[in-house]
């Protein structure tokens, strides 16, 4: 029988060998062997085998002495101690002759291989029961980099064997039920990549804050990639759409966030090991990746998550000297592959109480911290993350900070205020309308918000005790009315993405305006319209782009690609912007272009604003935005939706608006609808039928104006009623001579999750589809189903 070598090269092993080479090398030379045809490239190198640990231990005696150390953990001795121990007997040993020998002479092969390593190699652990499915072991054990010489690198193997039980990895162990002593400590060797001039970062196959199957996403920082597999560093981040990676001419890099990047790692100055120096403010401001960089590195990860067939955690780096790009490694993803893709979450209070104040219950879920009161958008900079946010009123500028509450209560408003629409979207808890909450609550005080106990929600002094359970989504009835999704927020749409919903049937662009442009776009086009301190403050806000008009397309395009990449296939259906004027005012830049209106929610919006001179250069910019996500990102799912439009005219001058920027109806597919909201639309359906494809019913604005009441006045909300008669009959009008004309109605509301028999009557009318709040989808997909089988026995 062959005896086990003590020494390996990269491409002579495989997944197949993780017991010989650890997880780490095994991958490594998998990739080697049956990547490199795909023009994937990994460094070359060699490994030391588990036998090679083996011998290391019997040839300086101490396996038994390693074996009684580790007997002490089931005894009560602490880990630190049996830890320092066992690392003090495996650094007293030395490398037996055959070993040493091998590792030496595998070493002089790397410069007879054609790779100089003078200039220094990577060491690294690699152990037997590592980067598997259910367990990586990441970062658990030692490697080293730039190591110089044959003794430095000797001395750096022991390391790594020393550090097999580090205190972190014999904790890992013992919490994922791993024997000790079963396990042995590859080391891989492999000449550095020079990203210490250039830069590197990892790679995930899947979304890493939500398992969103469709994204890449890839992580740059200057120099070696320590800094951020550390999280010393605060890299750029890029998202990619998958689906859209073999498509030729498009380039699916839906988002970017430049980071920070305060340090890069290079190597230290006495030519051994590496360091972190601070980066220059030109580095901390560019891009460390170029486009087509991050593009390639995107399209490696997704043809080695093919060939592994689970979602993939990589690491890469940049060559400095020739700019190539390599694979360092790649592991199993292990947080969100194994998540079950077939439940959402229902919580319970399971702990009484008297509550503090009362209100309207926004969604369903339970919120507990520390009370956190503001006054007013003064206020704003002083909330803290993980709060409840407690005003009395909310508006788009205070979005951000609603993004990093616990929970929202406000003084007033009801079920279609901006509180309430914004809490359903994040999935967060509201109870709106208490009346007194900034008076009653203490700032600072334990507050518990519930939702979860119908629709009346009750805030309760202290963290009360709750739980909650996964809902299993096989079991979601099926329904033939469609019941899509209404969504603003990218980062929220993605948490939703497991729902088995029909598309998004409302995207709010006033968010992605309000959250990540936060400029009136007319401050962009014209800034010299403002004083001194506002241009600098708009130049400043838009710095990295090559001017104002790009930095708004971009990241509109950006932000509507990552919530339609969330529901992709299906249809997402984008209302233009739907800013009322006191709203657009607020935004950075946005006084001098705006009129002071009475009562904007019946003044310039929506339509009007599109082809009117004071925005349609703007509204030419949200066009672009709407171009590139569907024609260059590659999202055709990308539905265009009209609000607001008052008459047949108006939208004649909307679509010749739309389409001198480039956005055509029917090129491509593009559908573009119309919101029914006025009752205008439903009198004359069969005119803007003749316009547009389909028509969304929007309840609250429709019954405000139908009813002639203030959706937001407290004082007459006995009387806004969708279901009031003259607002039923005016749905019921729409759907009949929508489908006379061949047009889909569908309705964007929270009422039909509400109200069971609201749901029916929407079914029994005919409606299409139904789009709600992502908190609601559950209860309207129960109540529709059940009004199809009374309807259909």
């Amino acid at each position: 029988m062959t005896a086990e070598p003590y020494v390996v090269r990269l491409d002579e092993v495989g997944l197949a060998d993780l017991a010989r080479v650890g997880g780490k090398n095994a991958s490594l030379g998998e990739m080697i062997r049956y990547l490199s045809g795909e023009g994937i490239a990994v460094p070359g190198g060699f490994a030391t085998t588990a036998a090679a640990y083996r011998h290391f231990l019997e040839t300086n005696r101490i396996t038994d002495l390693v074996a009684d150390q580790v007997g002490r953990l089931a005894r009560g001795a602490p880990i630190p101690e049996v830890g320092a121990a066992v690392r003090g007997l495996v650094l007293a040993g030395d490398f037996p002759d055959d070993l040493r020998t091998a590792v030496l002479d595998a070493y002089a092969d790397l410069a007879a291989a054609g790779r100089d390593h003078r200039s220094g190699v990577a060491v690294r652990s690699s152990a037997t029961a590592e980067d598997l499915p259910g367990a990586s072991f990441a970062g658990q054990q030692d490697s080293f980099l730039n190591v110089v010489g044959g003794e430095a690198l000797l001395e750096a193997c022991k390391r790594c064997y020393a550090s097999l039980f580090t205190d972190r990895a014999i904790g890992y162990r013992r919490d994922q039920g791993f024997d000790h002593l079963s396990i042995a400590l590859s080391v891989g060797v492999q000449p550095m990549v020079r990203a210490d001039l250039a830069c590197a970062g990892v790679a995930f196959t899947v979304d890493t804050e939500t398992g969103f199957p469709h994204s890449a996403v890839v992580s740059a920082a200057f120099g070696l990639g320590e800094g951020i597999v550390s999280g010393a560093v605060d890299p750029d981040q890029y998202t990619v759409f998958k689906p859209a990676l073999d498509t030729p001419d498009l380039v699916p890099v839906i988002s970017r966030s430049l980071g920070d990047k305060a340090q890069r790692t290079v190597y230290a100055e006495d030519g051994q090991g590496v360091r972190a120096v601070p980066t220059s403010p030109g580095e901390r401001s560019a891009w460390a990746l170029g486009t087509d960089e991050v593009l390639t590195l995107a399209r490696w990860a997704v043809a080695i998550e093919d060939h592994y067939g689970t979602p993939m955690d990589i690491e890469w780096a940049k060559d400095g000297p020739d700019g190539g790009l390599f694979v360092v490694q790649a592991r199993p993803e292990t947080v969100h592959s194994h998540r079950s893709t077939a439940s959402i979450r229902q919580y319970r209070l399971t702990e009484a109480g008297e509550p503090l104040v009362t209100g309207q219950a926004v969604g369903d879920a339970i919120g507990a911290g520390p009370a956190c009161v503001l006054r007013g958008p003064e206020d704003i900079p002083r909330f803290r993350p993980g709060s409840v946010l407690v005003t009395a009123v909310t508006a788009p500028d205070w979005e951000p900070v609603m993004k990093q509450a616990a929970a929202i209560v406000t003084d007033h408003g009801g079920r279609t205020s901006h509180a309430a629409i914004v809490s359903r979207e994040l999935g967060l808890p509201a109870v709106v309308g208490t009346g007194g909450a900034t008076r009653l609550i203490r700032p600072g005080q334990d507050l518990t918000v519930s939702c979860a106990q119908g629709g009346v929600g009750r805030v309760y002094p202290g963290l009360l005790e709750y739980e909650s359970r996964e809902v299993d989504m096989d079991a979601i009835p099926a329904t033939r009315t469609a019941v899509r999704l209404n969504l603003a927020d990218p980062d929220a749409a993605l948490r939703w993405w497991r729902l088995p919903a029909d598309g998004a049937g409302l995207v709010r662009t006033e968010f992605v305006v309000g959250t990540l442009i936060g400029v009136h776009p007319m401050a962009l086009l014209h800034p010299e319209g403002l004083d001194a301190a506002d241009r600098e403050r708009v130049a400043e806000a838009a710095s990295g782009y090559a001017d104002g008009p790009e930095f708004f397309v971009d990241r509109l395009a950006q932000g509507i690609a990552v919530i339609a990449a969330s529901r992709w296939p299906s249809p997402v259906l984008v209302r233009m912007s739907d800013f009322k004027s006191n709203e657009y005012a607020r935004l950075l830049g946005g006084g001098p272009f705006e009129p002071r209106e009475e009562n904007p929610m019946i003044g310039w919006r929506g339509a009007s604003r599109y082809h009117s001179p004071g925005y349609r250069e703007a509204f030419a910019l949200e066009c672009r935005a709407i171009t590139r996500v569907r024609t260059v990102m590659g999202l055709g799912n990308v539905e265009v939706m009209i609000p607001f439009c008052r008459t047949p005219a108006e939208a004649d001058l909307v679509l010749s608006a739309m389409g001198e920027s480039g956005l055509r109806r029917g090129d491509g597919g593009l559908r573009v609808h119309v919101m029914a909201e006025i009752p205008a639309n439903v009198i004359l359906a069969a005119e803007f039928a003749e316009r547009f494809d389909g028509f969304s019913i929007g309840s609250n604005d429709l019954t405000q104006l139908t009813l002639g009441v203030d959706r937001d006045s407290a004082l007459l909300a006995d009387v806004f009623d969708e279901r009031d008669p003259a607002v039923v009959r005016s749905i019921e009008r729409l759907i009949t001579d929508a489908h006379a004309a061949g047009r889909p109605v569908g309705l964007c509301g929270q009422r039909p999750g509400d109200d069971p028999a609201y749901a029916g009557l929407l079914v029994e009318a005919g409606i299409d589809s139904v789009s709600v709040a992502p908190d609601g989808f559950l209860a309207v997909k129960e109540n529709v189903a059940a009004a199809e089988r009374r309807r259909n026995p």
